[in-house]
């Protein structure tokens, strides 16, 4: 029997303020709060899921643009209203140079973490 092979457990994001992070993550990805501690607040689909979110505390300031983000997709038809649902939730338009025919918008979360 060889080694396991290494798989992606929490996606990890620095934040100033855990719980409205990891809120606004959970209600945009539709996945709920599975554990919440002063300095560590972890959100999946499910207790069971192989994959979730994890954010910890820092006390520096965002510079620049992210060297990582998160590529999120829908139904084609549903795009506009997920784009609209996310800048509801506290989302905001970005510029990271993008030229303006991409296929993709680029937006934040209410940190300034970049996300498509």
């Amino acid at each position: 029997m060889g080694p396991m092979p290494l798989t992606v457990h929490h996606i990890v994001i620095d934040a100033h303020d855990l719980p409205a992070l990891a809120r606004f993550w959970a209600e945009a990805l539709r996945w709920r709060v599975l554990s919440q501690r002063p300095r560590e607040v972890v959100i999946g689909p499910a207790e069971s899921a192989t994959v979730g979110m994890c954010f910890m505390p820092t006390a520096e300031q965002k510079a620049g643009k992210n060297r990582l983000h998160l590529d999120l997709t829908t139904a084609a038809e549903d795009r506009d209203a997920e784009i609209g649902r996310l800048l509801g939730l506290g989302a905001r338009r970005v510029d990271v140079g993008q030229i303006g025919d991409e296929s993709w918008t680029v937006l934040a979360d209410p940190e300034g973490n970049e996300f498509c």
